[in-house]
């Protein structure tokens, strides 16, 4: 059995109170519908059942750039839920640069990150390891309306 280390949690570069959910998945064709599905239950679950679905697109979205851009073992999604936003985070081992967005939005591909942009009211990229970096996280905040 081949012994992995993972990557250290994310440093908290937005605010983070609220629960805090973790799904640890393998670079596999099936991530992106994992993490879907687990982003989508949490939400659900909690008190934002009205952000399920651009939440679930918006992860499948990076989690899908994820296994399709780079050779990481294993990509994290970390879903951190309170009153008035959700927060997603999904780490790759990979520190190299997104994929640049298609600005055709009707093309077969390259629109992820234009799916996100649309949807979400806060997303990013954040390096891992300073002057060696290891890994990224590609986040997102969705809000419940009028908060």
């Amino acid at each position: 059995m081949t012994s992995v280390t993972a990557p250290p949690p994310p440093t908290p570069y937005l605010p983070q109170r609220g629960e805090r959910y973790r799904l640890i998945a393998p670079n596999t064709p099936t991530a992106p519908r994992i993490a879907r599905d687990f982003v989508g239950a949490v939400l659900r679950t909690t008190a934002h059942r009205g952000l399920a679905d651009d939440a679930r697109l918006c992860v499948s979205e990076v989690v899908s750039n994820a296994h399709c851009h780079t050779r990481s073992v294993r990509i994290r999604v970390d879903v951190t839920v309170n009153r008035r936003q959700v927060i997603v985070y999904v780490t790759d081992d990979e520190p190299g640069p997104l994929p640049k967005p298609g600005t055709d939005p009707h093309a077969e591909r390259g629109r992820g990150l234009l799916i996100v942009d649309s949807l979400a009211g806060r997303w990013g990229t954040t390096t891992h390891g300073g002057g060696a970096p290891h890994a990224k996280t590609v986040w997102f905040v969705l809000v419940e309306p009028g908060a």
